[in-house]
């Protein structure tokens, strides 16, 4: 379970960030191409967040869907699955989004 070591970097990155103030509220953008699971997630960062100034806190994912743009006919497309290919069967793509991985906001108080 890799969640388990993803969530583990984002709480220590916001406790650096917090300098010992009470964190409330975690956002975080999360691809749909990161392989994820947002509830296995959830359940990590309560366990990383114990005994640290993000015990209690909200965690919030805002998930991100992939993009892909197709070299051969130009067109942006979200794949409705993890097979990348455009909607004209090309599979000459770029992706352009879905990777994405980041902490986007942080409340303390």
């Amino acid at each position: 379970m890799h969640e388990l070591s993803i969530t583990q970097s984002v709480v220590d990155a916001v406790c650096e960030r917090a300098a010992g103030r009470p964190v409330h509220k975690v956002t975080v953008q999360v691809g749909a191409l990161t392989a994820v699971v947002p509830e296995a997630m959830r359940f990590c960062f309560e366990l990383a967040a114990e005994g640290t100034v993000l015990a209690g806190a909200a965690l919030e994912i805002q998930r991100c869907a992939a993009v892909v743009h197709c070299r051969d006919c130009g067109a942006d497309s979200q794949p409705p699955d993890l097979i990348l290919l455009c909607s004209c069967g090309s599979a000459d793509v770029a992706v352009t989004a879905g990777r994405e991985l980041q902490i986007l906001s942080m409340e303390v108080g």
